[in-house]
Formats: C-alpha cells, structure tokens, sequence
C-alpha cells in the first residue's frame, strides 16, 4: 500500500495551530501525520517545540481515520524506554491501529542542554538497540526483569496496553542503524534530498540485508521517507519559503556539537537560498513536481510524507491535496 502523509512541523509553529494542520490533513485526504519531538527547536526566534506526547494524544482524539506518530522521538536520553512504551501503549488505546512510534539516536541539541553527556555514535545506535527491544519486551511480555548494558527494570508491567503492539519504525541515514530496522522494526523512516545513490545503494539495500538475516522479506516493513517539498505557482516564492528551514542545509561538519538554537540559527541564516532550497524539492509545475517526487516511489519507499517550509500550511495542505496528491495516486497506481 502506497501512502501520502504529512510532516507537522512542530518546530515552526505553535502547539494549537499545528493540531489544526493535523486535523485538516486528515479533512484532505492525507493518510498519515507524523511530528518530530525536539526540547529545542532549529532556531531560537520565532521556534517552537512543544512535547509529542499530549500533542498526538490531543491529535488522536481529535481525528478518526489518520495513521499518527513520531518522525522521530528518542528513547534513550530524556525518556526511559519503559515510560515511552507506557506513553505509546495509552495512544494505541486511544487510537487503535493509527498509532506509530518513530524512534531514532537522537540529536545532541535536545538532551546536552539538560546536562546530559553526549555519547559517540557507535553507544547511540547500543542504547537504541536496547531501547527498542526493551519496549517490545514490555508490550508483550508482564512481570519483566531487564538487565541490559544500559537500562534495567525490576517485575515492570505495563498494565494498560492494545492487543496488537504499536508498530515501531527506526529512523536512520547510516547502513547500520538501517540494517537494524529491517531486522527488528516494523518500519525505517529517512529524509529526502541527500543524493539518489544514498538511497538506492546504501540505505533501501541495508534494509533489505537486515530483513533477510532476520528471516523477514523486506515487503514485510513500511519504508517511509519524509520529503521535503516546496510547491509554489510562484518559484520565487517557493525558492524562499526554505529560507526558515535553513539548518537542514548545514553540512555534517557545520552543525555537529552545536547544541545552542541561537547558534544553529546564525549559522543556517548566513545560507544563501540557492543552498537552503537543495534540499527541498522546489516548483512550480505540477507535473514537474510530482514527477519529481515519484523518483521516491521508483526507489521503492511506500510512505511519503511531506514537509513543507512555508508559513501558510493551511494553503500548502490544500493546494498539495488539490494538484499534487491526485497525480502522485494516478502515478503510484501506474
């Protein structure tokens, strides 16, 4: 099954408006909302970063038919990996079957300002390992004594849980922490705009290898991947809607250990917008743009879902559901 969902960008606009975005995603038609969890935001003037718990809690309520989750939260730092399976054990009660846990090793941005040490990568990808499958241990399993090289829990219980465990999808731009969701997750989440090959000869085979070790078929998995999209008649306009987005423009080298939205800020606002909007596909055309976006689909992912930079979401969900959505359908059916 192809899906179409949509990026509530939780770092550019308040909690109140952003459930309203939600809602009227679910109104036109998209499948799916997704919202990352951040302490601080990419940019200290005018971010945001409310807390993705009561925020889906607020959003499942609030909508019938749309899948919901994170895009991605982390478990392994400001949460304990037991109070995240109780959290997302309450929201697939309350939401049964629309619920989604995306999770991934975090940036240091969100906890080094809560005094916490900032680990390697190579502990990031253990803690989240183990993270991932002490909560699948909870939600399957009572009474559950855990003894790992990071968290430990004592007879724990969550008491209040679905009968079908909250599907969970592991978030990656690197071979090895991709290989673990094709062998433990029920999903993998990337982002666009890092280059085709990235995809096609690095990341989907990662998948592929992992599933396969682990005895699966990679059919098996939802391979979802956020797009980041700015449609515009006018391609000015679109050009500098990516302007706000900066920071996603920063090479590796740029942002690392850079835990200060105030920094990051100065740091993506000194981009020229000929080099904020690589990362986004930038339009004018219909057609162009959606066959810009199909490139994903040939690739094999099956769930996209779109971010968009700009300040009228409200326009960008209905323009994207009238012109853009019909013909990525008419495409995907193809």
């Amino acid at each position: 099954m192809i899906r179409f969902g949509y990026k509530a960008s939780a770092e550019q606009f308040p909690p109140p408006r952003l459930l309203e975005y939600g809602v009227l995603a679910e109104k036109l038609g998209f499948d799916s909302v997704f919202v990352s969890d951040h302490l601080q935001p990419w940019r200290h003037d005018d971010g945001h970063a409310p807390a993705a718990l009561p925020w889906l809690g607020a959003l499942a309520a609030k909508t019938e038919r749309i899948l919901i989750g994170t895009s991605v939260l982390t478990p392994t730092f400001r949460y304990h990996p037991a109070l995240v399976a109780q959290a997302f054990a309450t929201l697939g009660l309350i939401a049964p079957g629309r619920v989604i846990l995306g999770v991934g090793s975090g940036e240091s941005m969100n906890e080094v300002p809560l005094g916490l040490e900032w680990p390697d990568g190579k502990e990031r990808f253990a803690r989240l390992k183990e993270a991932v499958q002490l909560i699948q241990k909870l939600w399957t399993e009572d009474r559950v004594t855990f003894e790992g090289q990071f968290y430990r829990t004592d007879r724990a219980t969550i008491y209040d849980k679905p009968e079908q465990p909250v599907p969970i999808y592991i978030g990656a731009s690197g071979p090895a922490a991709t290989r673990l969701a094709g062998r433990i997750a029920d999903g993998f989440i990337t982002t666009s705009g890092k280059g085709r090959e990235l995809y096609t000869d690095t990341l989907l085979p990662a998948v592929r290898e992992g599933a396969e070790k682990a005895g699966r078929k990679v059919d098996e998995l939802d391979l979802m991947i956020e797009v980041k999209v700015s449609f515009d008649d006018d391609i000015d306009r679109a050009l500098n809607d990516t302007h706000y987005w900066g920071a996603l423009a920063l090479t590796p080298d740029e942002k690392t250990g850079v835990e200060d939205p105030i920094e990051m800020q100065r740091r993506a606002d000194a981009l020229p917008v000929e080099r904020t909007a690589t990362r986004f596909i930038c339009s004018s055309d219909p057609d162009e743009h959606a066959l810009r976006v199909t490139e994903y689909l040939d690739m094999g992912f099956k769930h996209l879902v779109f971010h968009a930079p700009g300040p009228d979401q409200e326009r960008f969900l209905t323009t994207y559901a009238e012109r853009i959505l019909p013909r990525l359908r008419e495409r995907a059916a193809s």
